[in-house]
């Protein structure tokens, strides 16, 4: 008997594992994905990828040395196969754009599907902060408004309503740090907070966004950003990315080496501290997404790192979180994602068998892997995860050989999870649309 595990997108089957349950000599059951389409915007690197309703939206990151603000392209999926390119927005000079995210909306100031992007600058006089875009018709986006953030863009984004408000949370790397008010550029220090990296901005009316709120570790415990665990340039305290729960009542902040940092949001105006989670002597930090599942109590946290894996918490009490188990791929599996391929460091690090991004659906957990593709994995029982499926896209050239520059590669950089279909974004290779089949 074969089916669809409901509310994942169906993805291509290029590696099935199976999974024996119970008493040896049981029935094996068998995960596999399966390829329905697939496009390559063939331009730029392809950032993070988001779906909504019958759309894609695939995010765009710049390259080694050109900037082509490709901004945000929409893809219609109502033919899967052949997901069709319908429009693009958030192209804006000098800029790139690799986050974004889409929710329908339903405030006082605005009714339809909205979506927000991330803008990071390319060159010192170019817009850097985020966009709002009306995507009701997702074929018309409109702009609705520009926000200007400082010292920096936002990095990542995240899109949520509480009650009849919608609200923007958005990291500001390492904000408090080099907006301090005696920062050396020189040493890269400073002994005063500056702008915390965390901000909430009330966007009831997109038309007039507005911040309601923001959260530093320097200002409110008195951890220094250059005071992290690990070695290396990346050694540091910043918010990389963030997320809330449904109700936007908790935010889950991706700290870097301070662990991902969990505040009551209830009152945007005033967030309020309740716990982290932390690393063990010897780990290299590098905190970087987050997803939750049963209901709100498990935490699955990954790391941007050489060889980078997911760490499983229970955060039922976010004062005292407890590490369950680690999700790493198999040697085999490592050596069947690396055959052929060679991979430059980025930003200092070897990302090429790094996890990236988590998604979480019921029992099962979706994870964006660079080299290693896409995973999945069964995390009913957080304390022993299990890989039971994975997808590896073809390699493809690098055009600018920011990644592989002697060679073809794959680099899963993002992956979401729609009613229909499991999505993925490739940098190289563009946009994915996958199911996940159990036989």
């Amino acid at each position: 008997m074969r089916r669809v595990l409901p509310g994942l997108l169906v993805v291509a089957a290029l590696v099935a594992i199976a999974a024996a349950r119970g008493m040896p000599g049981a029935a094996q059951q068998e995960w596999r994905f399966e390829l329905v389409g697939h496009a390559d915007p063939g331009d730029v690197y392809a950032g993070d990828v988001v779906g909504h309703r019958d759309f894609a939206y695939l995010s765009s990151r710049r390259g080694r040395e050109t900037c082509p603000a490709q901004g945000v392209r929409v893809y219609d999926l109502r033919d899967p196969r052949r997901p069709r390119l319908v429009s693009r927005f958030g192209r804006v000079a000098g800029t790139w754009t690799e986050k974004t995210s889409v929710r329908s909306v339903s405030t006082p100031g605005f009714k339809g599907v909205l979506a927000v992007t991330s803008f990071q600058s390319c060159v010192p006089t170019a817009f850097r902060g985020y966009g709002l875009y009306d995507v009701s018709n997702p074929r018309k986006p409109r702009q609705l408004a520009l926000v200007r953030t400082e010292p920096r863009g936002s990095h990542e984004i995240w899109l949520g309503t509480a009650g009849r408000r919608a609200f923007v949370y958005t990291a500001i790397i390492s904000s408090e740090l080099r907006s301090s008010p005696n920062y050396d550029p020189e040493t890269r220090d400073a002994t005063i907070p500056g702008k915390p990296d965390f901000r909430i901005f009330d966007v009831s009316n997109p038309r007039k966004p507005r911040q309601v709120g923001e959260w530093g570790a320097w200002k409110t415990l008195g951890v220094h950003p250059n005071h992290g665990v690990g070695s290396g340039s990346l050694r540091a305290n910043l918010v990389h990315s963030v997320i809330t729960n449904p109700a936007g009542t908790r935010a889950y902040l991706s700290y870097w080496d301070l662990g991902t940092v969990i505040l009551d949001i209830s009152r945007p105006e005033r967030p309020m501290y309740l716990g982290r989670t932390a690393f063990q002597p010897g780990d290299d930090g590098n905190a970087h997404s987050a997803a939750l599942g049963r209901n709100e109590s498990l935490l699955v946290e990954t790391h941007e790192t050489d060889g980078g894996t997911a760490t499983l918490l229970d955060i039922s009490n976010p004062a005292a979180p407890v590490r369950l188990s680690e999700l790493e791929l198999t040697p085999q599996l490592l050596r069947q994602g690396r055959a052929g391929q060679d991979f430059d460091r980025v930003s200092g690090l070897d990302l090429s068998d790094s996890v990236h991004d988590p998604k979480v659906s019921g029992g099962l957990g979706l994870f964006s892997w660079y080299r290693q593709g896409v995973v999945a994995a069964d995390i009913s029982d957080p304390r022993s995860p299990r890989i039971v499926a994975r997808f590896l896209p073809k390699p493809v050239r690098d055009r600018e050989e920011l990644l592989c520059p002697r060679s073809a590669c794959r680099a899963v950089w993002g992956v979401d999870v729609t009613p229909k279909y499991v999505l993925a974004s490739d940098m190289l290779s563009g946009l994915w649309v996958l199911r996940l089949r159990q036989s």
